[in-house]
């Protein structure tokens, strides 16, 4: 019976580093440094390997809009934080189901504290 759990608790956890692993090497577009950033994110909401299996594609479909963003320069600092903010918005009520509350919370302060990271670094010219 505990070689049988054990086999069940395996498979799960197989199947969600399987899928990490193949999103991260098929997602066309997506760099190293993108993908590095979304994979710390994960950590630093210590997610369960379910969570990252459900998780991690969202936030990597996220991660190009908001590359875009920061990286057009015909918008003011200003429109750029409304503009990543509304996309934060849209994967919200996703998150908010998938993450517990303190989960939730913490991503949505490294999320304004990238914004604001991002602010800082514009005024400063680079």
């Amino acid at each position: 019976m505990i070689a049988f759990m054990k086999k069940l608790i395996r498979r799960p956890i197989f199947a969600a580093w399987f899928v990490l692993v193949f999103l991260a090497s098929a997602l066309p577009g997506q760099s190293e440094d993108k993908m590095a950033k979304v994979q710390a994110i994960a950590q630093k909401l210590q997610l369960t390997p379910e969570q990252k299996v459900k998780v991690l594609p969202i936030l990597e479909q996220e991660a190009p809009k908001l590359e875009a963003i920061k990286n057009n320069n015909s918008l003011s600092g200003l429109q750029k934080m409304r503009q990543l903010r509304a996309i934060h918005a849209e994967t919200a009520p996703q998150l908010q189901q998938i993450l517990s509350p303190a989960q939730y919370q913490k991503l949505q302060a490294i999320r304004e504290e990238r914004i604001k990271e991002a602010m800082e670094k514009k005024r400063a010219g680079h």
